[in-house]
């Protein structure tokens, strides 16, 4: 099911949130024929809106029915006609259909078969996923790679894997699952739980044992029939010339019980041998088989030719088919020549040769995009082979100083087009690292940090920590992973586990301790200090004010603070702790940590200083310096490099406090802008924490109800799913509560009124107090039943660090004026002591007066500033006031209430 290129155009269009007048006119076509194109996709891509094509046009998802990783087929597919049609009819029905069969049955080309013929019924399309390689915990990631899905902060894979899938009616073929039986049982589960429209296909010798699932026995190929057209196939492809008759070749399939696998082999052996010579060397080989039945039969069938095979290969055949074993999943010529180079397989010329005799003797496939693979059975039959030879240890460190190298050359083109390359080789890097000895060693030392590296840039930020942690266990010095551990921590940084983070710092310091290295600890001990005092909200709970400031001395005793790097950290530490407050800098500390962090030179340690200049001019009231300090820190991220988890704290804080100190000086259009450029970063991504927690506030300020509340969800996943505290999202929430309540949806809007406060839980006054006191006298005015309490509560005395307080009095003080109380001019007098420093409050505050003295004027004015800054709603419910504008306020309420 293809797009047209108009349809193409139109989705690109969406993309761009075009209206459909918009895109008619760019187009030059009628807006009836752009709604017909949009009916059209939205029934191709399975989605329930504009937005959600929109989202599509943004991910640049592939034409509907693609399924990426399906096998190309090289040869011909025989038979099975018969179970290709059972697996299609359940496909239709069940969520969960499973191939099952005994290996080299043929399970993987059914399924590619399969594949192939149902993805038209599946316009997102999906993957076809090979598992041989995958090791266990590793099954999300193997998904990923084939969907080109990264991981984001705040984010499991396994659920960014789901959102991608889960778009509309999708296929994913889980292909060889038998060694990983529970790993993708439990991903499978959480997949179709989460996946309303997502179907899975799996190849096994066991069921997955879900409930649900629905099997296909996979029989062996009938003898007199399929597999002689099998054989037949395969021998002339061995050999153009070959000729035989039916009744040899059917013997000859008899003999192997049909096992598709067994038969290629023994095809493939037909050249030299031709079917008598087959027919007599089976029965040496299988003589000794008789009186088993059924698939153990055919598994020791299936072994005995196997062994045949393997015994009638030449020495250095043998020696090469051996060593291939080494190898996870696919691999090239020269991954083949570095494991297998030695006297016994020549140069690498000698390894394409003998690679090749392999290859047609049915024992490797390929080659596929010029990679080549051993099949499941063959390679555990190899692996047995390698253990007998006694040259398994040998091979596996060839494998693993290959592997280091392979990750060092990927490394080192990372300004290219090296993804791809990465993926080819993830679960054999993987595998080389679990398989290297114990113990400190420089090459596994190199390929753990390199490993961490490359799995950090290609977004799997889960495992990033562990591989970091883990090359500290193999470093040979202590300096190496004191380095190590500070990476590790900014991993953890990454993923906004502050807590973790904190733990691997102190690590740090206790490694860089024993090595005597006292600069190294001073610098872990304070930033894990800073950590701590900047980010409280990623902690289960908050480190005590004493512990941290005896953590500070001992940085201080411990590093020379002549040194530049020394100085920056310690300053920042001392400008965080100064206060017992969390989140709460010392102002007269801020200059010098600014400058202490611009001597360095380094922009991450010049972000993170400006950030505690721009809370402490949040917590003084000067949004508009806040606001100007926070662009500053947005303006040094393209300084920064994204492939390495280094600046990640600075990267994901910086848009955080970019859009949040817009919001809070009501400079909406930049609050927007900033948010939807951190939705667009590589690292952050759009359904991130720092993503949607950034984006609701100021679309719901500008009159954006309703894509606000179509994130909604996504926040609420996101906030559900956080694998630690997230309070400071609490006001995002708690704007979701206002999109609800100014369409008028008081279902909702208590709804997520509640779902702010257990958000913000115990931190609500330093997160949420000052936001949810503006939400509800908003809701109040909104709702024409103002209640005098509320109006009290927008001018409680909040917290410094909660830096909504401008919105909660002028949204009070219009309550109040709308309210009747006595003191609203004294309440509207207050309120503009701090409206200056916010632009939506000061257009608040001009309405109120407009309403306080009935004036026209005033009222006209406030419609204008609301204009200025963005807020269409605002605008619009201030029109309803003016007389003569009653019309066309209603007209742009109705615009903003449409779906």
């Amino acid at each position: 099911m293809e797009i047209t290129e108009r349809e193409a155009e139109v989705l690109a269009a969406l993309g761009a949130r075009l209206s459909n007048a918009q895109i008619a006119g760019r187009l030059h076509i009628s807006v009836r024929t752009v709604e017909s194109h949009i009916s059209s996709l939205l029934r191709k891509y399975g989605v329930a809106d504009r937005w959600a094509l929109a989202d599509e046009a943004h991910r640049r998802t592939p034409p509907p029915g693609h399924l990426s990783g399906l096998p190309a087929p090289r040869t011909a597919f025989f038979g099975r006609a018969a179970e290709r049609e059972l697996a299609l009819g359940l496909l239709g029905d069940a969520r969960l259909v499973t191939l099952l069969g005994t290996g080299g049955i043929g399970k993987t080309r059914l399924a590619a078969a399969v594949a192939e013929s149902a993805a038209p019924a599946f316009p997102l399309g999906g993957a076809f996923v090979d598992l041989v390689p995958v090791r266990d915990g590793f099954v999300a990631e193997a998904v990923a790679s084939a969907l080109g899905v990264t991981e984001r902060p705040g984010q499991a894979l396994e659920d960014a894997v789901a959102r991608h899938l889960g778009r509309g009616r999708s296929l994913l073929v889980l292909d060889n699952c038998e060694h990983l039986l529970d790993a993708v049982a439990a991903f499978t589960e959480r997949l179709l739980s989460g996946c309303a429209r997502v179907t899975v296909l799996t190849t096994s010798r066991e069921r997955i044992g879900l409930p649900g699932e629905r099997t296909v026995p996979v029989p062996p190929l009938p003898p007199d029939s399929d597999a002689v057209r099998l054989f037949l196939d395969r021998a002339v492809a061995a050999d153009p010339g070959f000729t035989a008759g039916r009744a040899g070749v059917a013997e000859v399939c008899r003999r192997l019980d049909g096992m598709p696998l067994a038969i290629e082999l023994a095809a493939g052996r037909s050249a030299s041998l031709g079917v008598a010579g087959l027919l007599a060397a089976l029965d040496d080989v299988l003589r000794l088989l008789s009186g088993g039945r059924g698939s153990v039969e055919r598994h020791r069938s299936l072994r005995a030719v196997l062994g045949w095979s393997h015994d009638l290969l030449t020495d250095d055949e043998r020696t090469l088919f051996r060593r291939l074993s080494v190898f996870a999943g696919s691999f090239d010529l020269a991954a083949a020549a570095a494991v297998a180079a030695d006297p016994a397989t020549g140069p690498p010329g000698r390894t394409a040769d003998l690679l090749g005799r392999l290859v047609d003797k049915s024992l490797v496939a390929g080659p596929a995009r010029g990679r080549w693979r051993l099949p499941a059975t063959v390679r555990a039959f190899a692996a047995e082979r390698l253990e007998d030879s006694g040259e398994g240890d040998a091979v596996r460190d060839r494998h693993l100083r290959w592997a280091a190298a392979t990750a060092a050359e990927l490394e080192g083109r990372m300004d290219g087009r090296w993804r791809a390359g990465f993926d080819a080789v993830a679960d054999d890097l993987r595998s080389a690292l679990a398989g290297a000895p114990p113990g400190r060693a420089a090459v596994p030392h190199r390929l753990a940090r390199s490993l961490a590296h490359l799995t950090y840039a290609r977004r799997f930020l889960r495992e990033v920590p562990g591989h970091y942690e883990e090359a500290a266990r193999r470093a040979a010095a202590s300096g190496e992973a004191v380095a190590d551990l500070r990476a590790a921590a900014d991993a953890a940084h990454a993923l906004i586990d502050t807590g973790r983070a904190f733990d691997l710092l102190l690590a740090a310091a206790d490694r860089a301790r024993a090595a005597g290295d006292g600069n190294a600890e001073a610098v872990a001990l304070a930033f894990a200090v800073t950590t701590a005092e900047r980010h409280p909200s990623g902690f289960e709970t908050e480190i005590p004010h004493g512990r941290l400031r005896d953590l500070l001395a001992a940085a201080a005793a411990a590093g020379d603070d002549r040194d530049p790097l020394v100085a920056a950290h310690l300053a920042a530490a001392r400008t965080w702790n100064a206060r017992e407050e969390k989140v709460t800098p010392e102002p007269s500390l801020v200059g010098g940590a600014v400058a202490a962090a611009r001597a360095t030179g380094d922009p991450v340690l010049v972000c993170g200083a400006l950030d505690a200049a721009g809370i402490a001019a949040l917590a003084a009231g000067r949004f508009r310096e806040a606001h100007r300090v926070a662009a500053e820190r947005v303006g040094l991220l393209p300084t920064m490099p994204r492939d390495v988890p280094y600046p990640a704290p600075e990267i994901t804080d910086a848009f955080h406090m970019g859009s949040s100190c817009a919001v809070a000086a009501g400079d909406l259009p930049a609050a927007l802008a900033t948010a939807r450029l951190a939705a667009a970063d590589d690292l952050i991504g759009e359904r991130s924490p720092v993503a949607v927690s950034t984006l609701l506030p100021p679309l719901v300020l500008t009159g954006g109800l309703r894509e606000a509340l179509h994130h909604a969800p996504t926040l609420w996943e996101v906030c559900e799913q956080a694998g630690s505290p997230l309070a400071w999202m609490a006001p995002a929430v708690a704007a979701a509560a206002l999109a609800h309540g100014l369409l008028g949806e008081e279902a909702g809007f208590r709804l997520w009124r509640a779902r702010a406060e257990r958000v913000a839980g115990a931190a609500r006054s330093r997160y949420l107090a000052s936001f949810a006191a503006f939400v509800d006298a908003r809701i109040a005015l909104r709702s024409g039943r103002p209640d005098p309490r509320l109006a009290d509560a927008a001018f409680a005395d909040f917290p410094p660090q909660d830096w909504y307080r401008t919105y909660a009095r002028a949204a009070g003080a219009e309550l109040a004026v709308a309210t009747g109380l006595p003191d609203a001019a004294e309440r509207l007098a207050a309120a503009r002591d701090t409206a200056a420093e916010n632009d939506w409050a000061a257009a608040c505050l001009t309405r109120a007066a407009g309403r306080l003295h009935d004036d026209p004027d005033e009222l006209s004015a406030a419609a204008e500033d609301w204009e200025r800054i963005g807020a269409r709603y605002e605008r619009a419910c201030t029109l309803l006031l003016i007389p003569g504008r009653l019309d066309e306020g209603r007209k742009e309420l109705a615009d903003l209430h449409a779906p």
